[in-house]
């Protein structure tokens, strides 16, 4: 009994395996008139040519060539069909036949049959494409699940000034993915608990991972894969249950974010005082009113109290460390630090520490189709 043996798959068909870039296609009646119209051209520049110089072909039954003539001519001879009662007759004629007309019968018949051939070159042009994205993508974000927690993520970082092209979105769920597709995304289909999968994100070149997945228990295994494959990359995760909170620092997790919890508060904090909530939700809603930023300290405001700094300090970043704004300890600010902000949303032009800000952070590969 023979047993069948698979064909082993290149290095490039794994690592393009689940991977899908956007893509932006007109639409079937669209690309129908477009190749008519090129079809038309082919034939138009055809029969100029012929006709220009109909006094070098003949025709078998007698008399001179006119346009009908010469339009019949390209038609059966662009279509290869050619019945031999016009034919070139001079050596202009004929040199302008094998130089042109025939260019031309061959682009007329590569107009007529692209669609075959865009299908026989989709899949080398779309394992190029992703081979060159996978080739120049780093200080990327990788956001794993896209969810609501997900997809709210990616708005609020391209809010910040992370461009869509630099946020890759990982989910196990192919209409998910497709989604994602649609609206842009770049996207890998498959379980990010695998490594391999990751690594179609390139979450080893990533500067950011975000994980938004639906179980705690996944997260964590994901937080791990991930911290195994980079030591560098921040990852910010999303759990249900605050007991699962020190699991995931432990499992190599930067910020750990209790939405469970989060949402609770929020919800008490509504109904104890509506304004506080009102006050809070408008902080966490980017894009207007106010808005948590944070920003370098600025030379003025180096060697004051955080009290006298431009916005209201809400933090100090220190070193490794986060201090509120009235420690004892702190003293003056100094220019090595960094400030968590509370500040009114701007549509003006960013300042030089948002902007280099913005510029550090922004299964099936799949790339938006153009």
């Amino acid at each position: 009994m023979r047993v069948p043996v698979r064909p082993a798959r290149s290095d490039a068909d794994e690592q393009s395996r689940g991977v899908r870039l956007p893509r932006y296609i007109a639409g079937p009646l669209l690309q129908v008139v477009k190749r008519l119209i090129l079809a038309n051209l082919v034939m138009l520049t055809a029969f100029l040519v012929v006709y220009l110089d109909r006094h070098g072909y003949r025709d078998i039954n007698g008399g001179d060539v006119g346009a009908i003539d010469a339009f019949y001519y390209v038609t059966v001879s662009l279509s290869t069909t050619g019945y031999g009662d016009i034919v070139p007759w001079t050596d202009t004629a004929r040199l302008i036949t094998a130089l042109v007309v025939t260019p031309l019968r061959v682009l007329f018949l590569i107009i007529l049959v692209g669609t075959t051939l865009e299908v026989l070159t989709e899949r080398t042009r779309e394992q190029w494409k992703i081979a060159h994205w996978r080739k120049t993508l780093r200080d990327h974000t990788v956001i794993v699940g896209f969810g609501t927690k997900g997809r709210s993520a990616a708005e609020t970082l391209m809010r910040t000034g992370i461009t869509q092209d630099r946020i890759v979105v990982v989910d196990p769920d192919a209409a998910v993915v497709d989604h994602a597709n649609a609206d842009g995304y770049a996207a890998v289909a498959g379980d990010a608990t695998r490594s391999s999968v990751l690594l179609r994100a390139r979450v080893d070149r990533a500067r950011q991972v975000v994980i938004a997945a639906q179980r705690d228990d996944t997260a964590v295994l994901v937080t791990l894969t991930a911290r195994q494959l980079s030591t560098d990359v921040r990852i910010v995760v999303s759990v249900r249950e605050s007991e699962n909170v020190p699991l995931l620092r432990q499992s190599g997790a930067d910020s750990v974010i209790t939405s469970a919890s989060a949402v609770g508060r929020l919800l008490g904090l509504s109904v104890v005082s509506p304004s506080s909530g009102a006050v809070m939700e408008d902080l966490i809603q980017p894009g207007s009113g106010l808005a948590l930023k944070e920003r370098p300290v600025t030379r003025a405001e180096a060697g004051r109290s955080p009290r006298e700094a431009e916005d209201l300090v809400v933090s100090v970043i220190r070193g490794h460390r986060l201090l509120p704004f009235d420690d004892p300890g702190l003293g003056a600010l100094e220019l090595e630090d960094r400030l968590v902000v509370i500040r009114r949303v701007s549509h003006g032009p960013r300042t030089d520490g948002e902007n280099r800000r913005g510029g550090q952070g922004p299964g099936s590969f799949r790339i938006p189709r153009r």
